[in-house]
Parts: structure tokens; sequence; C-alpha cells
């Protein structure tokens, strides 16, 4: 899964990308505010971590940005900031944790923890519950029936995963051919016999489609 972190202290910004990648999360980096507006226009995101007080466009204008864009990735404010009327502009523009500085990494992976349960149904474990029992883990990159490995291809695997990744919304074809084609110009028919095969290996209505709008795979509540 994948991160976004506004950070422009190199040395604190190194130091927490490299325990995030050590927990199995994929993380960009963005030393001021511009930088991270078209990092946020060009890539999906799971979470951004955000520093207020960065250059050129700060923190909150940042905020302001992924909401304009109606982007509903879960944001995570990181500052020294402790005036409450900060806090409260935060959390006003639509952030979602508040995380001060100074903090223990260890604060640092119980929050971003708790966020990717609570939005995208993942466990301690990266791993995302899904209905009728299947999980995915996403470090792994594998789809379980229970304990057993189900056997997908390469292709197979990248579908399940963003789709699983994505839990509880349609996923529209353009968006499939854009992420897991590689904007290709696959055939509609294409994908759809990928997902046919998936089915075939999992449960007819493992993966759900709606005519138009895309193909779905429920999580469910942990």
């Amino acid at each position: 899964m994948k991160i976004l972190l506004l950070e422009d202290e190199f040395d604190f910004a190194q130091s927490v990308s490299e325990y995030l990648t050590a927990l199995g999360y994929e993380v960009d980096i963005a030393s001021d505010g511009i930088v991270a507006c078209d990092l946020i226009a060009n890539n999906f995101y799971h979470l951004f971590m955000l520093d207020i007080k960065v250059p050129n466009v700060n923190g909150f204008e940042v905020i302001k940005y992924i909401k304009s864009l109606n982007i509903q990735t879960p944001i995570m404010i990181t500052t020294s900031l402790t005036d409450i009327d900060d806090m409260a502009i935060g959390y006003e523009l639509g952030c979602n944790e508040y995380l001060k500085k100074p903090f223990e990494l260890a604060e640092l992976k119980f929050r971003v923890t708790e966020l990717m349960r609570k939005y995208y149904n993942v466990d301690d474990k990266n791993t995302i519950v899904l209905h009728q029992g299947f999980s995915y883990n996403v470090i792994k990159k594998t789809l379980f029936k229970g304990a057993s490995v189900v056997d997908l291809s390469a292709k197979e695997t990248e579908l399940v995963g963003y789709l699983s990744e994505h839990a509880n919304r349609y996923v529209s074809i353009t968006e499939l051919r854009d992420v897991v084609w590689d904007g290709k110009e696959i055939e509609e028919a294409d994908i759809r016999m990928h997902v046919l095969k998936i089915r075939n290996k999992t449960t007819k209505d493992f993966i759900s489609s709606k005519r138009r709008v895309g193909y779905k795979i429920d999580a469910k509540n942990i």
C-alpha cells in the first residue's frame, strides 16, 4: 500500500520513510507542497502524511487541493504545531488523524495501522479481510481462502490486489486499464475473461460487476 509523505526535514523524512518501508509500505516523499500536489494529481495513495510548515504551499493548502479533487484517501497531519486553532483548522479541512512531533515510530505504526484497518480493512498482518472467507495479503501479494493459497496468474493477482485494496467500491474499466494494464488498450472482453477465470478459482460472486460501472470485491468488517 502506498503512502505520500510531505516533509521538508530531509533526515526526518528518510527515517520515517525507511521505517514505513520496513513495515511493507511503499513511500513517496515530497519536500514541499507543490511537489506533493503534482504527485497527488498523478498517483493513487492509500494515505497522506502531511507536515504543515513546508515550503511554497503549506500542508493546509495541500489538504484543500486533495479535497478539490474529491479524493477520499485518509489524511494524517504530522506537525510540531500544537495550537488548538491549528488542530481545529486541520480537522475542519478534513484530516483524519493528528500526530504531534516529536513522536515515537512505534506510535506512528499504531496510527497508520489503525487508519489502514479503518479505511481499507487491513489488519496488523497487512491482510485485507474479504468476504466469503477470503483474504489478500498486500505484502505477499497472495489471495487466501482460509489458510489455503488461491493459485492465480500474475495478472489475476494484480487484478485481485487492486480490487482488494479498493474494496467495497466499483472500479471502472478505465481505471483497471490505466493501473492494472498500465494504460494499454486492452479490450473490455479481455478484462471480463480475467474476472471469469478468477471467479472459477474462487466463487461466482467473489468479484461482483455492474454494467457500465465496473467491478468490485467486498471486504468484511474486521
